[in-house]
């Protein structure tokens, strides 16, 4: 009985070399793409895509017959980490950059290549930072990487501040931005997030043509508006009324005035009573509430001083929350 033949292995750098020297490259190039919005021209060759990859299996073999040399158009996707994409087809290793590595790990979960999407992944940890993890945060939150997207939210609870003052914070989307508001870790005063969610919203309303409140209102909910001290909170209503933030809901419903009625603070919305007590302005037995509902909340919790006076109104402090004299008796929990 003949003996099983030995696998044997020459040397895998000079394969992979050789292999390397290949992409794109027009020698025996069978295929071209148009890549990205710069339109650049890659050649490739269409046995190697199609026995590495499904998505250029079913791409080169639905779309194009033998001999057909028009280019296969990839807008989508930029140069450079296409380039990487073929270069890990070709030799199953790439070199990764940090200002493209996301752009790369995109094409890898579009493309179905699960290895170079865990060795991006894996990068993206590794040089993670101020100015790259809300860019990251959008993409883990855009294809349900959910351990990179823990990673990120953490990243940022831990660097808060000089998170909110970058550019991929202002370009999140709401299902990105979500996750960050409802933290307890953040290490960020909540008047300082109410700024950086304004500023936010301004973004999303020039670049989609619609009004301030309107893009806020999937996450301002989230904000914690009865942390601020009663100052503060007429300050947000004063100047919600110049600029909507927060969306104003008109209610049925009809409150019976508070007993005691004091001074109006400057900027409207409650009224301080001769021992201290907050009232909430305007909510008389005769009038309807075309009000701002969550600020409305945010004053029953001083009014009352509970901070379970409101659902609807969350208070529970967060990592970053600077302390106000009215905390003591809305009695918050840290998580």
């Amino acid at each position: 009985m003949e003996t099983p033949g030995l696998v044997v292995h020459g040397e895998a750098a000079s394969f992979s070399t050789a292999l390397r020297s290949l992409v794109n490259n027009p020698l025996y190039s069978d295929v071209r793409f148009v890549v990205g919005q710069e339109r650049q021209e890659v050649f490739a060759h269409r046995c190697l895509l199609a026995c590495r990859c499904n998505f250029f299996q079913r791409l080169l073999g639905s779309e194009l017959g033998p001999g057909v040399t028009s280019p296969v158009v990839l807008s989508a996707v930029p140069a450079e980490a296409f380039l990487a994409v073929l270069e890990f087809l070709y030799t199953n290793s790439a070199q990764l950059h940090r200002h493209s590595v996301l752009e790369v790990l995109t094409a890898a979960v579009e493309y179905g290549l699960e290895e170079l999407r865990e060795l991006c992944l894996e990068f993206v940890v590794k040089v993670l930072d101020v100015e790259l993890v809300c860019e990251a945060l959008q993409v883990a939150v855009t294809f349900g990487l959910g351990p990179l997207q823990e990673r990120c939210v953490a990243f940022i609870e831990a660097h808060s501040q000089e998170t909110l003052r970058t550019r991929g914070f202002l370009e999140l989307s709401p299902p990105a931005l979500l996750p960050l508001l409802r933290s307890d870790k953040l290490c960020v005063d909540e008047a300082e997030l109410v700024l950086a969610a304004r500023s936010w919203a301004r973004v999303g309303a020039a670049v989609l043509e619609r009004p301030v409140a309107e893009v806020a209102a999937p996450v301002v909910r989230e904000l914690r508006l009865a942390l601020l001290a009663p100052a503060e909170l007429s300050a947000l209503e004063e100047q919600n009324r110049q600029e909507p933030l927060i969306p104003v809901r008109t209610r049925g419903t009809r409150l019976r005035s508070p007993p005691r009625r004091g001074r109006k603070h400057a900027g409207g919305g409650a009224a301080q009573g001769p021992r201290g007590e907050v009232s909430i302005e305007g909510l008389r037995g005769d009038q309807p509430l075309p009000q701002v509902e969550q600020i409305v909340e945010a004053w029953k919790c001083h009014a009352l001083r509970r901070g379970d006076a409101a659902p609807g109104a969350p208070c529970r402090r967060r990592r970053g929350t600077l302390p106000r004299e009215h905390h003591r008796f809305l009695d918050l929990p840290f998580k």
